[in-house]
């Protein structure tokens, strides 16, 4: 009887990720870094590597790519994962390849009229994306992750689930929110009434609630509430049945990306403009109209309240909110 043979490294690394659940983002970065790592050295197996080959590559990237710091760590996080995790070699000396020092930088925060004036350069689903990022402070992915049954209008909050650190939370609904936000229910239902009638309607859930609840990826609560325009195929088969399904993902980070982008040059604003960026201006806002620290710490998420600190430094005036004794002359 013949042996098959052993599944390739990638798809090893994938379904490696996959039992240990972890994000479809962070499965793709890891891959697409050990993907470079063998082709910068000419398709050599990792397993014939060490130390020399790892420095290098990672030199290479801080030099000669001059990548930042943390896009440094994830190379290197890749790396650690695949020789331990993956091929399962303990390899002291990776843990001792030099970690990149993240400089401590300031957010970029926009001023309230720099916000109206975005804001108001923006329409259709991008605009309503945008205004409840900067209405209830979440990071773009949590905002388009949102499904249905995470929306309390009864109690003006939302849920946010399995933000950064696999963490929940609880945030504000803004009242401003509450019927642009039916109305986009309105228009998701039809669309998922239409998909489930064509043999399809459903969605990717979470770990193993697919097995447990097997209708409930069909069902309207779990449905996403900023949903793709077109249907494509799911690159993780499905939990039960380990096929490839036709689903309807959530809309694409980038299309929101580049609809900030374009909203800002079209406003004029002369700063660096995302979708994150939102995210630091309703912090700073909240901290400017007298909100505490620790209540803006529970709604951004952070485990740590000296992270939700820097924004005190951006809004002082003048530094550290002094006179400059120029302006004493």
């Amino acid at each position: 009887m013949n042996t098959p043979p052993p599944p390739k490294l990638l798809p090893r690394l994938r379904e490696h990720l996959r039992t240990r659940h972890y994000s479809i983002r962070t499965e793709e970065a890891y891959a697409d870094w050990v993907k470079r790592f063998i082709l910068f050295h000419h398709k050599r197996h990792p397993k014939d590597m060490g130390a020399a080959e790892v420095e290098a590559f990672l030199t290479h990237l801080a030099v000669h790519r001059q990548v930042s710091a943390s896009t440094q760590n994830q190379a290197k996080s890749a790396l650690l994962y695949l020789y331990k995790q993956v091929l399962q070699i303990e390899l002291p000396w990776l843990d001792e390849v030099v970690q990149a020092k993240t400089p401590q930088r300031l957010p970029v925060v926009l001023t309230p009229s720099e916000v109206r004036e975005l804001l108001q350069h923006m329409e259709g689903t991008p605009g309503l994306i945008a205004h409840l990022l900067y209405g209830t402070g979440m990071r773009v992915l949590e905002g388009l992750r949102l499904r249905v049954k995470d929306i309390e209008f009864e109690r003006r909050e939302i849920i946010v689930r399995e933000g950064k650190g696999n963490k929940d939370r609880v945030t504000v609904l803004p009242e401003n929110l509450i019927t642009p936000l039916k109305a986009q229910l309105q228009k998701v239902r039809a669309l998922h009434e239409k998909d489930v009638l064509a043999g399809f309607g459903r969605v990717y859930l979470p770990h193993a609630l697919a097995m447990k609840y097997p209708e409930a990826d069909r069902s309207w609560p779990w449905q996403w509430v900023f949903p793709s325009p077109v249907r494509s195929q799911d690159p993780r088969p499905d939990a039960r049945t380990g096929e490839l399904l036709e689903r309807r993902h959530h809309v694409l980070p980038t299309s929101v990306q580049r609809a900030v982008r374009d909203a800002a040059r079209r406003a004029g604003i002369a700063k660096p403009v995302s979708p994150h960026v939102l995210r630091h201006s309703f912090a700073t806002h909240l901290l400017q109209a007298g909100y505490d620290i620790r209540t803006v710490q529970e709604l951004l998420g952070h485990a740590d309240v000296s992270t939700t600190m820097i924004y005190t430094h951006v809004m002082n005036k003048g530094g550290r909110g002094i006179l400059s004794p120029l302006d004493a002359l």
